[in-house]
């Protein structure tokens, strides 16, 4: 006999799983029930809703990451470490889980409740905080001006996880986020590092 939340998880990892499909825009009860082989009914038993599923899957999402975000700024003591490393998280979880990428860029959500696609959104703004607070750490050690225009470098950042995202679904899952890091990184870092220089030059 399955355990208490053991179905609630079969079922979310059906609906993680249906939305690695490139071709699918729409997932109805109907469809994963039909992969579950149990009745629509069933679904209803565990989930009040089709919005209380994808509440579910950007759960297991933000528990995920912002569980590793925190071991990071514990762990790593240098500011502009903590950054790659925040941004290699970023794009490495998107690579390893295909559905959640449709989640976290909005693909997923387009037919669903407008609160899903605000619970995103807020998602995004904790994670350019993250990424914010790092900066800061690293200008603190010297290893980025303290003029910095931080809250406009960790856009520009998060901006560049969101398009690799992007990338990522609209290739078919082809382009995978991480493939350009290495060559990547290098010219991110070096426009962090540049970005009070060049205001004081002006």
């Amino acid at each position: 006999m399955p355990k208490p939340g053991e179905k609630r998880l079969h079922i979310l990892q059906m609906l993680a799983r249906m939305l690695e499909d490139p071709r699918c825009e729409k997932i109805t009860t109907a469809a994963l029930a039909a992969r579950l082989e149990c009745s629509e009914a069933a679904l209803y038993r565990h989930f009040a809703s089709k919005a209380q599923m994808f509440d579910g899957l950007i759960e297991f999402i933000e528990t995920t990451l912002f569980g590793v975000i925190n071991r990071i700024s514990v762990k790593e003591t240098d500011g502009l470490q903590q950054t790659e490393n925040l941004l290699s998280l970023l794009l490495n979880f998107a690579q390893r889980n295909r559905g959640m990428t449709k989640v976290l860029t909005g693909e997923a959500l387009v037919h669903e409740k407008e609160r899903l696609q605000t619970r995103i959104n807020q998602l995004h703004d904790r994670l350019e905080a993250s990424l914010r607070q790092s900066l800061r750490v690293a200008a603190a050690q010297g290893r980025l001006p303290g003029n910095a225009d931080f809250a406009a470098l960790a856009n520009l950042l998060l901006c560049y996880i969101a398009g690799r995202w992007q990338n990522y679904v609209k290739s078919g899952f082809t382009q995978e986020p991480a493939a350009l890091w290495s060559s990547q990184w290098p010219l991110l870092r070096a426009a962090c590092q540049y970005n009070a220089l060049d205001s004081r030059a002006v």
